[in-house]
């Protein structure tokens, strides 16, 4: 643990969310009287008005198109684990302990801002399985976004009433087992708290927060790849010229600009252009991954918006303790980020497969070896190179591009009628994070075409060491260490799945001037 973060009283960042979902921070309540006194006044306006007789959504009627259905006061208690139970229906794979994580933060920031009815004892359960790191088997599949992620969050809302299956310590066992093991206790689910923790966007939003975060640190390795590609093909670096920049002035874009242009900076000292105009791929690379650079400040400020917010229905006015019917659980802006995104980062994973190809083609790799292979004499005639490698990736490029038809224009009405417009929110959020997967894997088949690429430059004479700027050549010495020159034909899988690793933990350092990415 590297530290810790805080609950109640203040907003959960992003950054927070990821610090949370890889284990580099613990989560812990706020001790302020105050956000404690503001959750027991909220779970005290839900026993309040069924004092009074009052009526409620999912405590008093049933859920959903059952809303015209009165429950018997006598049955209100067991309503909320009845809601747990049949919405057990979950398919596919089970969400990994990262997503798991910020699935449970996003939903704890959403519970602790006294809108939601629920107890602090429950809040403190939830935070508790985040820091002892008891972890919900949650299914993938069977969310439309809206009422909120019901079937996955279900999975959350069972657990912490003893009854649902968790990973523990490596071992799989029932919550309560987990529970009495590290010394707490199941909750007693109170009537709104089922819905409470069901009935909102944090499967969607949680699984948004790693595809964002993932999606940044791909933007800047496809950046400092071009430079190597370009590097590699003796390209032309007035391309990214500054003035050329100011003339459409993108921030995003310029940033790409600059930090290319800032690799590219000793090697422009040195050599003169061999092409006036490099190909699109090269010349337009800007172009392509500064859309992304330019979104990611709005997607950031819109999926924290959502994570801040209460998102799920009924809500409970704080002061007043008026019950607030409404649909704040429909995850229409974390649909379109996620869509959105998607789309942006299958276009990167396009850009870096059409570098590649240029990179292995003697027809426009400007008189480097076919499909970059390192052999050499006759041996030259049974060794193949990297031919394997760009036809893989090209292959995960198409898939990748596949899957950017959004999500959200797939509404389906369901549930009798009552949910007759969805988000699909958590469906966008899981292509995305497909998506970012096959543009890794892109990122991975570029980043051994590029390390072979400048290799066979400098053991050709046409580049040396003098034409990398000190953070290129921290950058390359990394590249270095993690992939061996290839002269030999060799199965490359166990290689791309490091370089994959890597690529989604974000952990590669690029040292430009504008700071790290």
């Amino acid at each position: 643990m590297t530290g810790e973060v805080i609950f109640g009283g203040r907003d959960l960042a992003i950054d927070e969310v990821g610090a949370l979902a890889t284990g580099k921070a613990e989560a812990r309540l706020s001790d302020a009287p105050a956000f404690r006194e503001a959750i027991a006044r909220s779970a005290s306006h839900v026993a309040d008005t069924l004092a009074r007789d009052g009526v409620i959504y999912g405590v008093t009627t049933g859920y959903g198109d059952s809303v015209t259905k009165p429950v018997p006061l006598d049955l209100v208690a067991e309503l909320p684990l009845h809601l747990t139970r049949f919405h057990g229906v979950g398919t596919g794979r089970m969400l990994t302990a990262e997503e798991t994580r910020a699935v449970m933060a996003v939903r704890l920031a959403s519970l602790v801002r006294g809108w939601s009815g629920v107890s602090i004892e429950l809040v403190e359960l939830l935070c508790n399985m985040l820091r002892h790191d008891i972890l919900p088997l949650i299914p993938a599949e069977g969310s439309v976004g809206a009422s909120g992620d019901l079937t996955p969050l279900s999975y959350v809302a069972g657990a912490l009433a003893g009854e649902r299956r968790v990973v523990w310590r490596g071992r799989e066992m029932m919550s309560a087992e987990a529970f009495a093991e590290a010394g707490l206790s199941p909750v007693t689910l109170r009537p709104k708290e089922a819905l409470a923790i069901m009935n909102g966007t944090a499967v969607m939003s949680g699984l948004g927060a790693i595809a964002f975060s993932r999606a940044v640190s791909l933007s800047a390795l496809a950046t400092r790849l071009t430079s190597l590609a370009c590097l590699a093909l003796l390209g032309n670096p007035a391309h990214f010229d500054e003035r050329l920049f100011s003339a459409k002035p993108h921030p995003g874009q310029m940033k790409v600009a600059a930090r290319i242009r800032e690799d590219l900076s000793a090697f422009a000292a040195r050599h003169a252009p061999t092409r006036l105009q490099d190909r699109y791929s090269i010349r337009c690379a800007p172009h392509v991954i500064g859309v992304l650079e330019d979104m990611a400040p709005v997607f950031r400020s819109t999926l924290e918006t959502e994570i801040n917010s209460a998102n799920d229905n009924p809500l409970i006015a704080p002061e007043s303790g008026d019950i607030l019917h409404g649909g704040h659980f429909y995850g229409g802006h974390v649909a379109f980020v996620m869509d959105a995104m998607k789309n942006l980062v299958a276009n990167i994973a396009d850009l870096m497969d059409r570098q590649m190809a240029l990179l292995v083609d003697t027809r426009f790799n400007n008189g480097l070896p076919s499909n970059l292979s390192g052999a050499t004499g006759p041996r030259a005639a049974i060794n193949h190179g990297l031919k394997a490698l760009q036809i893989a990736a090209s292959a995960w490029t198409a898939e990748a591009l596949k899957l950017t038809m959004p999500a959200s224009v797939f509404s389906r009405s369901t549930e009798c009628h009552n949910q007759d417009k969805v988000s699909m929110g958590t469906i966008a959020a899981r292509d995305a994070l497909r998506v970012l997967d096959l543009t890794e894997q892109v990122a991975a088949a570029l980043s051994i075409a590029v390390r072979q690429g400048v290799a066979l430059r400098v053991k050709d004479g046409a580049l040396s060491p003098a034409d990398l700027t000190p953070a290129l050549a921290a950058f390359t010495g990394e590249l270095d260490a993690a992939i061996p020159f290839i002269e030999e034909d060799r199965p490359l899988d166990t290689l791309l799945g490091e370089l994959c690793g890597r690529n989604a933990a974000g952990t590669w350092k690029f040292g430009w001037k504008d700071g790290p990415a």
